[in-house]
């Protein structure tokens, strides 16, 4: 069975382009982030997602643990592709979504990074009612995309998985499912 990490950042619409492709793919899609609330629910420590991130450092950690554990578990009967962040942009600098304990259990074999043009990010953003997002200038947002590419290498170095970028521009939804679709598949 395959397992993929698929990534993009806020507005670079991979969770639409996501959707779309899972209509024409086998695989079970889990978002790392639920997959992580429903093990804090479960040990009773947390009643919602928002409230994982106020938890000290080291139970998230352990959590996050668990979490590449059981996405583990479930990719061996099933292609499994994971909704994740390749790195988050903090205050104090870039953090990587996916430390080496993570890895090092998920093993992957391909990473996906779902990009776009900053001015489409920005727009997108702009015109989503339903996300509260920071206002980036188009500078930083290619910094993030720059980012995520040097990670997700980073990433593939450690674990041997592939990386492939799809770009995902306005306008051209159908041709962006097709070439992710043509990846999963393959």
């Amino acid at each position: 069975m395959k397992l993929v990490v698929l990534t993009g950042i806020p507005g670079s619409g991979s969770t639409t382009l996501l959707n779309k492709a899972l209509e024409e793919v086998d695989y079970v899609h889990l978002n790392y982030g639920d997959i992580m609330t429903e093990i804090a629910i479960e040990r009773k420590i947390v009643e919602d997602r928002d409230s994982l991130r106020k938890l000290p450092a080291e139970t998230q950690k352990e959590i996050q643990a668990e979490a590449a554990k059981e996405i583990k578990r479930r990719s061996e009967n099933d292609n499994v592709i994971v909704d994740t962040h390749c790195t988050i942009n903090t205050p104090s600098g870039f953090l990587p979504g996916l430390p080496i304990w993570v890895l090092n259990e998920l093993q992957p074999d391909l990473f996906v990074l779902i990009e776009a043009n900053p001015d489409e990010i920005i727009y997108r953003r702009l015109n989503d009612e339903t996300r509260s997002r920071d206002v980036q200038k188009a500078k930083d947002i290619d910094l993030h995309q720059q980012m995520n590419r040097a990670t997700s290498m980073a990433y593939a170095t450690l674990t041997g998985a592939t990386v492939k970028i799809v770009s995902n521009h306005d306008n051209h939804l159908n041709s962006s499912v097709s070439k992710l679709v043509d990846v999963l598949n393959l």
